[in-house]
């Protein structure tokens, strides 16, 4: 096969793949506490490079790029912007730092700071239909009491308070890797093996992080790669072409 035609290829590969964390980026625009990816490409080297048999070696190629691999999706954790809302029950973290929540039996981390009161008195998520429970530094959920029917409050150190009483202080932790940490969907992450510690990040109560995701640069940026790809594909074709006209017309014997 003609090499440009690998090239070529790899190029569309590669911008659809771009593409389509663009896209997400662009969805999640709106979603509190988003934080944007990045898709990330490396050089592929040439074949007798990267194998080191030089019989694959060619004066000419070895000279050219040996195209591209997509490496893993890099995930940004970028401050937000804060956006005052004035409610009791939504913090933002200013600084690294991660709220502790139960889904289930699993542990999860969020930088949604929506928080609202379930049906069972439990501080929960509001984005989780009132499932993700909110926990405190012992791991448990923090309960407020229905039957006194006071006002439940958030200081900026992240104790829970309902009528002056604390009912617990939520544990909020940071990683010495965030790149451990791995999105679950609905704006939660899992930890694989990242060492966890308590954060010291400041609690801005009555506000919420914004998405790092700026859709105006995304869009642009999508624009870009679309036409990329298209260059990639007309490329293609413009290659079956004259590879046509050779097996036609140039190795034709008159």
């Amino acid at each position: 096969m003609s090499y440009g035609l690998w090239l070529s290829t790899a190029g569309m590969q590669i911008n659809d793949y771009r593409q389509s964390v663009m896209s997400n980026n662009l969805a999640n625009a709106n979603t509190v506490g988003f934080k944007h990816d990045l898709a990330v490409f490396t050089e592929r080297a040439v074949e007798s490079v990267a194998s080191g048999r030089h019989r694959f070696s060619h004066d000419v190629l070895d000279g050219m790029t040996g195209g591209v691999f997509v490496t893993p999706t890099v995930q940004t954790f970028d401050q937000g912007d804060l956006d005052k809302t004035g409610s009791h029950l939504d913090v933002a973290i200013v600084g690294d730092g991660f709220l502790t929540v139960a889904d289930g039996d699993e542990t999860k981390y969020t930088r949604d700071g929506r928080l609202a009161i379930n049906t069972e008195g439990e501080l929960v998520l509001a984005a989780g239909e009132g499932r993700l429970r909110v926990l405190n530094e012992q791991g448990q959920p923090i309960r407020a009491d229905l039957q006194d029917g006071g006002e439940v409050r958030i200081t900026s150190n992240g104790q829970v308070l309902q009528d002056g009483d604390t009912l617990g202080r939520m544990d909020i932790v940071s990683f010495e890797d965030n790149s451990r940490l791995v999105k679950q969907g609905s704006n939660l992450y899992t930890n694989h093996g990242g060492e966890q510690r308590p954060s010291t990040s400041e609690l801005r109560v009555g506000y919420l992080e914004q998405s790092t995701a700026n859709p105006m640069n995304g869009l642009a940026k999508m624009i870009e790669t679309s036409r990329a790809y298209e260059l990639n594909a007309n490329l293609i074709s413009l290659q079956d072409q004259t590879i046509g006209q050779a097996v036609t017309s140039v190795g034709r014997i008159g």
